[in-house]
């Protein structure tokens, strides 16, 4: 098939028929035109209609090895520092469509897999190990254009530093069951997919410091498999108005729990089961966070470069630029962009080939990843502190088409701008910054790859400051 289009994504998904629950009901007929997923799919499906526009089909797409028809650039496995400036290309192409704000678009767990097929030889040779179902897995989502969806966190029972066990008769945290000829039974729930239900397939897999071998496991299988439920939030957008919720109304994204009801894994889609070891070299060792994070990153730059724009267009807006404090919030998020930028082209500057794959330097990603959740929340702090009581008065898009558009008109308008205009300016950023979406896309910043103490963590463990600590000792303490 190769690349796909927007269409074909829509009508695959459709034709899935996922068990969907959002608001106490089970989504009935095609998921595209609920109100809950239609905006989101509407946008997904624009990102793969890109991947056929002429002028850019040369970054977005490459020639599979292996059947030659053009392919989605976000399946492409580096092996050149060349090959990792076409893939943060087309992650950027992506991210502008959608301002960032889509953290789940299909290129992020394309990724995931492409990770998974550089670190497949960690795998070899080992007990309950498939490298092999990686690549044919990995092989079918090329050159079909899979979407995926992906859950490895265990319900919030108990965050205790050691590890919570379950009674032997209340499974909670998906574990395997069973094991039969055909695979392996897997019974309990995980969080949290996003774009749960939306996708073609779910990868699922376990995080490191697993305790019980029942919970170690990783495989990948359709989202309409027997036996799994998405048990969807509540929608954090209210309107398809795109003039009230120009960002929710668009890129709302659900998160799900999802219920594996005693699932049934076949041999052939499980990445490796009951080893603990397998399990933890994989998180330890493997090429996720390089690859994986260098979308991220891509992503995000994207995203401080989008509020930079809303945050500028408001100041000239309203003629605030001139105040010393207003140049200073505004640098703030300068600063920002060009902090993130800098990681993220030291990170390719710096790659080295890795078991055959160029991998980007996981040290200016590391750095990034710890850096963002802690801006983030203080970017959209200032779109508030810039926009003060204008992001409050901003009437909806009904009020401007009834018979008190004369005094809006009148009253709303800026130095620069009239007042429908400036209106839809200042809910934009409203819906960045303080709506449910906008708070949504905070939390989900905050948290993006964990918990940012250990992400500090990490870094802590994996840099090396030997040279640093050498040089000290050579010039000073000797």
């Amino acid at each position: 098939m190769g690349a796909i289009t927007g269409a074909e994504y829509i009508n695959r998904i459709n034709r899935l028929q996922s068990e969907v629950w959002i608001n106490g009901s089970r989504v009935k007929g095609d998921i595209s035109k609920h109100p809950a997923f239609k905006g989101v799919m509407k946008s997904q499906a624009a990102l793969y209609d890109l991947q056929h526009k002429k002028s850019i089909k040369e970054m977005m797409t490459f020639r599979s090895p292996q059947t030659g028809k053009q392919v989605g650039a976000s399946f492409l496995l580096p092996v050149s520092k060349e090959d990792l400036l076409q893939r943060r290309l087309m992650f950027q192409e992506w991210a502008r469509t959608h301002a960032g704000m889509m953290g789940r678009s299909p290129d992020y767990m394309n990724t995931v897999l492409v990770s998974l097929v550089a670190s497949s030889y960690l795998l070899e040779e080992r007990e309950n190990c498939y490298p092999e179902n990686i690549l044919s897995i990995f092989e079918q989502a090329r050159e079909n254009d899979w979407s995926f969806t992906h859950t490895f966190i265990d319900p919030q029972v108990n965050r205790a530093p050691y590890q919570y066990l379950e009674m032997p008769d209340q499974i909670i945290a998906a574990k395997i069951v069973d094991r039969t000829d055909e695979g392996i039974i897997i019974h309990g729930a995980k969080l949290l997919a996003t774009q749960g239900g939306i996708t073609d397939e779910i990868i699922v897999y376990s995080p490191a410091g697993m305790l019980d071998s029942n919970y170690s496991y990783s495989f990948s299988i359709p989202s309409n498999t027997k036996g799994i439920k998405f048990i969807c939030r509540q929608p954090f957008c209210h309107t398809e108005s795109t003039f009230d919720s120009p960002l929710g109304s668009r890129f709302e994204e659900s998160d799900a729990m999802v219920i594996f009801d005693r699932v049934l894994v076949p041999w052939n889609r499980i990445f490796h089961f009951k080893n603990i070891e397998a399990t933890d070299v994989l998180s330890k060792k493997g090429a996720y966070a390089q690859l994986a994070l260098h979308q991220v990153a891509s992503r995000q730059v994207v995203k401080v470069e989008f509020i930079l724009g809303v945050a500028q267009l408001m100041v000239d807006s309203i003629q605030i630029g001139d105040f010393l404090h207003v140049r200073e919030k505004v640098s703030e998020i300068i600063v920002a962009l060009e902090t993130m930028k800098a990681l993220l082209q030291a990170s390719e500057t710096g790659a080295s080939m890795d078991h055959g794959f160029m991998l980007p330097d996981v040290n200016p990603l590391y750095t990034a990843i710890n850096t963002f959740p802690r801006i983030y929340p203080r970017l959209t702090e200032i779109l508030q502190l810039l926009g003060a009581s204008g992001m409050v008065a901003i009437p909806t898009e009904a009020d401007f088409q009834s018979e008190i558009r004369g005094d809006l008109d009148q009253y709303l308008q800026s130095k620069t701008r009239d007042a429908f205009s400036r209106v839809k300016l200042f809910r934009l950023a409203w819906d960045t910054c303080m709506s449910e979406f906008g708070s949504r896309q905070t939390l989900y910043e905050r948290f993006f790859f964990g918990d940012p103490a250990r992400l500090s963590s990490t870094l802590y463990q994996i840099y090396d400051r030997t040279p640093y600590k050498k040089r000290v000792e050579d010039m000073f303490l000797k």
